[in-house]
């Protein structure tokens, strides 16, 4: 679960880390009052969206003087012109692929002298299952650019869990961003806190990109973006109260309602799965017959008829499935319950494009049976290969 920066650098303050002092508008006609609020002379209008590269990305139907979504002014009247301006429309960053995302919150903070720009991430290392660090000296920048460019200007390593956090790993982050003075007792209590942060809060993620040496050599997060573990929010109700469910895919958000794993892709075969690991072989198989999955939709193994009726709706909505690829392996599922939950799912919703369906393991027979004497158009695939060669033929004419 991603939050917006205004809030991830609410959180930061509130565990002691520098920030700049904002106000967040959500109609144009609070903007006025929201940077009258905030000391100047320097005001900077970032539009709040759920991806990077705002600064260098695009509005949709471009206006006279637009400037990407983060705008640097020097009076109260020009903040709020600028915040209305960006309110409603759509941005396109590297991020957000073409379609976009509609801003509908601007944040409106103090601007600040910047002696140096530098940047620092938090994150989980799936290789060693530690907490790592990420920093470099090249802030301001995407990471990725920077590791492909000039990889010997980050910095990164992971703390021990027994262990924990010191003060040395705060140094070697402070040497790594060539601090000095004052600056590395500031980053030693940054890392700290960030650590902290991070353990307590059930966070995937974070990144202050950039963190700023400002015009009186201290340390200040300019920038924040945070993702948290959603399998842990039942214990941060306050961070899942932040969740805002419009910047969000409206199909992974029915398909969160029931329970189910959905991520929509850019492919034209829908896929239904029980199995994270069969998903990704489904995919695959897929890619290797010359098509490629629309989604990656896995209902678990203990789905219900209910649930496979409302993954079926989920892959159907989707306007570039071009045709549906169920395939199941039943141990814990049960192929008779997928069965009538297709059966049920196609008689509900209607089926306009190609569906096949491969069963195989517990109770096959019988979920065969159902879907041979029902009168749905099914397909049948005698094995993974055959499916998706089946699907993918059936696509593609």
């Amino acid at each position: 679960m991603n939050i917006h920066e205004y809030q991830a650098k609410k959180l930061l303050s509130q565990y002691g880390a520098a920030i700049s002092d904002g106000r967040v508008v959500l109609k144009a006609e609070e903007a006025k009052s929201a940077a009258s609020e905030l000391d100047g002379p320097i005001w900077v209008v970032k539009a709040q969206i759920h991806a990077g590269g705002r600064g260098k990305g695009t509005f949709k139907e471009p206006e006279a003087g637009d400037a990407g979504g983060v705008r640097i002014v020097k009076s109260v009247a020009a903040a709020a012109e600028e915040a209305g301006k960006m309110l409603g429309r759509t941005l396109v960053t590297h991020q957000t692929g073409p379609a976009g995302k509609q801003v509908n919150r601007v944040y409106i903070e103090d601007g600040s002298a910047i002696a140096r720009e530098l940047y620092l991430a938090v994150l989980v290392d799936r290789g060693s299952s530690r907490i790592s660090f990420v920093c470099s000296t090249e802030g301001g920048m995407d990471i990725e650019e920077v590791a492909a460019n000039t990889p010997e200007k980050i910095l990164s390593f992971s703390v021990d869990p027994a262990s924990g956090i010191s003060d040395f790993h705060g140094r070697r982050v402070a040497f790594g961003l060539e601090l000095e003075g004052q600056q590395i007792k500031q980053c030693v209590k940054l890392v700290k806190t960030l650590y902290k942060m991070f353990i307590e809060r059930d966070m995937e993620m974070l990144e202050i990109n950039p963190l700023v040496v400002d015009g009186d050599g201290n340390l200040h997060c300019l920038d924040a973006k945070m993702g948290f573990d959603g399998n842990a929010m039942y214990r941060q109700p306050d961070i899942l109260a932040l969740r805002d469910e419009t910047e969000e895919d409206e199909k992974e958000l029915a398909a969160s309602k029931h329970d189910l794993n959905y991520i929509a892709l850019d492919g034209e075969i829908g896929c239904m799965v029980n199995g994270a690991g069969l998903a990704m072989a489904t995919m695959d198989i897929i890619k290797l017959f010359g098509a490629a999955p629309a989604n990656f939709l896995d209902v678990g193994g203990g789905a219900t008829k209910e649930k496979v009726t409302e993954a079926f709706k989920i892959i159907t909505s989707d306007p570039n499935v071009k045709g549906i690829l169920v395939n199941i392996f039943g141990g814990i599922m049960r192929c008779d319950v997928i069965a009538e939950g297709v059966v049920a799912a196609v008689k509900e919703v209607g089926l306009k494009v190609p569906l096949v369906v491969r069963l195989e393991g517990t109770n096959v027979e019988e979920g065969k049976r159902i879907i041979n004497e029902s009168d749905v158009d099914v397909i049948a695939g005698d094995d993974l290969g055959d499916a998706a060669q089946k699907i993918v033929k059936a696509v593609k004419g």
